[in-house]
């Protein structure tokens, strides 16, 4: 009597433990972010890094997910270091029930490390706005992603602003353009596209580099001093940005003439430049400020919940604005997949499918509480990166507010697609790829 007793004792509880335990769990979609809140590249790292998180932990909070799938997000520090960056990479991929699903390194050095890793594992890579600029082909690049602008548009982009506050790009002709740049992959990149631009409309083009992280910087300064040129560029990150704000400031430089990349045109590069910044100006492809819906619902969700990931007061700051933006792509990209497998239940390779059917027009930019925030993107096999527009803002020091300035400026093709083509296809010589057939 006394077993059958605790048999039944035994059912009993595994009755109340199945009746409590509720519906089994959702299935997770993993996405790591390789972050870096610490070294010289913290002050642009971690605004990024906190929209990015945010708008994740949005849907979860807001609406469980995406399609019923709750998202599993992983941070993982680099401190912008290439192999960091790999460990990361390395130690992320297996994780969660998805496996990664799509990286975003943040970082040109990292992204090309990866592009070889991630076409082995099947895993895409998200480099918005930066990376490799070739990776647009998505023909020799199937798992590269680098929408909606490369830095080949943002080069050209400049350069056009240029043309028409001069006049005309005619009026470039025999003026000077110099480029202040960061001494690396990342600062090298836009070198090509400019060249082209020089000989294309007569200016002449001067290359100075900074060495990392680009605290040292007098020289370059008095360099231009002398020189004189008529527009100066910059492709920089990090500290360095802040050091040559200061630095043209100290030499009279004119700010309206002074035009850095969408890494070079955040809060913290012009405010210890204090009053001498006013009238920077910096590419970008997407608004400032946090006045949009999308904001609201993440300080009602996010912060209002404590699950913040940074300061409130920052929401909507630059480079916050770009790691929501960012997060905004992924996640539609994950609905896209989602819907053509037919279920929430995808790994990375049916995401690539989902990016390459990506649109998110304006009507949906404002369902996401998006409006007039930026512009539409459309992605297929073939085409990683588009529209390629480039926006400029100019910073008030008084109101220490950005200001788009400039709107709809389409790169040049005539220029960009043949260099897309001619470096596409020299990696796919060198790497051994036959490129795909875009049907």
């Amino acid at each position: 009597m006394r077993l059958k007793h605790i048999a039944a004792g035994l059912a009993a509880l595994a009755a109340a433990a199945t009746a409590t335990a509720g519906p089994a769990a959702s299935y997770e979609l993993t996405i790591p972010s390789l972050a870096y809140r610490t070294g010289p590249y913290a002050p642009g790292g971690i605004p990024f890094a906190n929209g990015y998180a945010d708008y994740f932990t949005l849907l979860n909070e807001r609406d469980g997910g995406i399609e019923g799938a709750r998202i599993n997000f992983i941070e993982c520090e680099t401190a912008y270091n290439t192999q960091q960056g790999v460990e990361c990479y390395e130690n992320t991929k297996g994780q969660g029930e998805s496996g990664a699903l799509v990286y975003q390194p943040l970082s040109t050095g990292i992204t090309y490390q990866l592009i070889p890793k991630v076409t082995a594992d099947e895993i895409p890579l998200f480099t918005m706005g930066y990376g490799r600029t070739s990776a647009a082909n998505g023909k020799v690049f199937p798992w590269v992603f680098n929408f909606p602008s490369t830095y080949w548009d943002a080069a050209s982009g400049m350069v056009s602003y240029a043309g028409s506050v001069e006049g005309g790009m005619d009026k470039l002709s025999g003026k000077t353009i110099a480029l202040v740049y960061h001494n690396s992959a990342y600062g090298k990149e836009p070198i090509r596209t400019l060249e082209g631009l020089a000989a294309k409309h007569g200016f002449k083009l001067e290359l100075l580099p900074v060495d990392h992280p680009g605290q040292e910087q007098k020289a370059t300064w008095l360099q231009i001093r002398r020189m004189q040129p008529d527009w100066v560029l910059m492709w920089g990150w990090g500290v360095m940005n802040q050091v040559a704000i200061k630095e043209a400031a100290s030499i009279r430089y004119p700010m309206d003439r002074f035009i850095g990349n969408w890494w070079a045109g955040s809060e913290h590069d012009v405010l210890p430049a204090g009053e001498g910044a006013d009238g920077y100006l910096s590419a970008t492809f997407h608004a400032p400020g946090g006045n949009f819906a999308m904001h609201d619902d993440i300080r009602k969700y996010v912060y209002d919940a404590g699950k913040g990931a940074g300061e409130r007061e920052r929401v909507g700051e630059v480079l916050y604005n770009r790691g929501m933006i960012a997060a905004v792509w992924t996640a539609e990209a994950i609905r896209k997949a989602i819907e053509i497998k037919g279920s929430n239940e995808i790994v990375g390779k049916d995401l690539r499918e989902g990016f390459e059917a990506l649109s998110v027009d304006e009507a949906r930019l404002a369902q996401l509480g998006l409006a007039d925030f930026t512009f539409p993107v459309k992605i297929d096999c073939a085409t990683h990166s588009n529209p390629g527009t480039v926006l400029i803002q100019q910073w008030n020091a008084k109101d220490q507010t950005w200001k788009v300035v400039a709107t709809g400026i389409e790169p040049d093709r005539e220029i960009i697609d043949p260099l897309i083509e001619e470096d596409s296809m020299a990696y796919a010589k060198e790497n051994n790829i036959t490129p795909r057939t875009c049907e």
